[in-house]
């Protein structure tokens, strides 16, 4: 595994899961379990020559992050890095506290601005102590600047990502690439010329694909599978899906590079990536 990181994909749902709250399944079949998906978060993991240490970075931290952690045996994390501020992707900041006390360390939470403005709203307990509370802070915040790759030491060595700037609708969101492949689970559209650079010669894109009708703030199927023409990886792998994309059904008619994520699914990739120019 020397040269190489390790990728799970924790959820592969939109923001109310699948099935939804009242057993909505939509057109999936709740006999696949493919079908059944949480909030999107992905674990990327980096291990050390001999395989006995790794470096463990966590991408999201949505209302199922406590499910994905165990399902995945997650026992340590070097880092977070958070896409933007949206609730099915930092409600679940609190489950980090339990992963910090078996661990005696804090947890770094990498951030750009604007998250960091809507996560403190909420969540500043987290990273300070509250005047008058007896309970400590459990992470430690750290910004994301847009040009410059996010760093995270661990034992199994340096994990890097390059942030890529996308819009969401009315907000600007991040995706993240890192070695050969890049993640994007939430996007409209990429204009950033910077982002789009940093993109060239990917492998793996793991990519937004809500559903079938447009949507005003995430890339529809077809809108997703014109993006993945666009950049032209050498597979793709579609995320953030809703409850009117069944798995069997949308692999069937999918190109032959691109394939429906689902929760638990690995992906190996190589740490070379390009620089990142400003």
């Amino acid at each position: 595994m020397e040269n190489s990181l390790i990728f799970t994909l924790l959820g592969t749902g939109s923001s109310g899961g699948v099935p939804r709250v009242g057993n909505q399944w939509g057109n999936c079949d709740p006999n696949d379990p493919h079908n059944r998906r949480r909030r999107c978060a992905m674990l990327v993991r980096r291990f050390s020559p001999t395989g006995d240490s790794v470096t463990s970075v966590l991408i999201d931290a949505g209302a199922d992050l406590r499910e994905q952690l165990l399902a995945a045996a997650v026992t340590h994390l070097d880092g977070v890095l958070l896409t933007h501020s949206h609730a099915d992707h930092i409600f679940g900041l609190d489950d980090l506290r339990q992963l910090a006390i078996t661990m005696k360390l804090t947890i770094p939470v990498h951030m750009d601005e604007p998250t960091r403005d809507i996560v403190m709203r909420s969540f500043e307990y987290v990273f300070h102590q509250a005047p008058g509370s007896s309970y400590p802070p459990f992470c430690t915040e750290h910004k994301i600047e847009h040009q410059r790759v996010t760093s995270i030491s661990g034992n199994g060595g340096c994990i890097e990502a390059i942030p890529l700037r996308v819009e969401h609708g009315d907000i600007e969101a991040l995706g993240f690439r890192i070695g050969s492949l890049a993640y994007l689970p939430d996007m409209k559209r990429m204009v950033d010329e910077t982002s789009l650079q940093a993109l060239q010669n990917v492998h793996t894109l793991v990519v937004d694909a809500l559903r079938f009708k447009p949507h005003p703030s995430h890339m529809n199927l077809q809108e997703s599978l014109q993006f993945i023409d666009q950049i032209k990886p050498n597979r793709a792998i579609l995320t953030n899906m809703h409850t009117d994309l069944d798995y069997a059904e949308l692999q069937a008619t999918l190109p032959e590079n691109v394939v429906p994520g689902y929760d638990g699914m690995e992906i190996i990739a190589q740490l070379d990536r390009p620089d990142l120019t400003s």
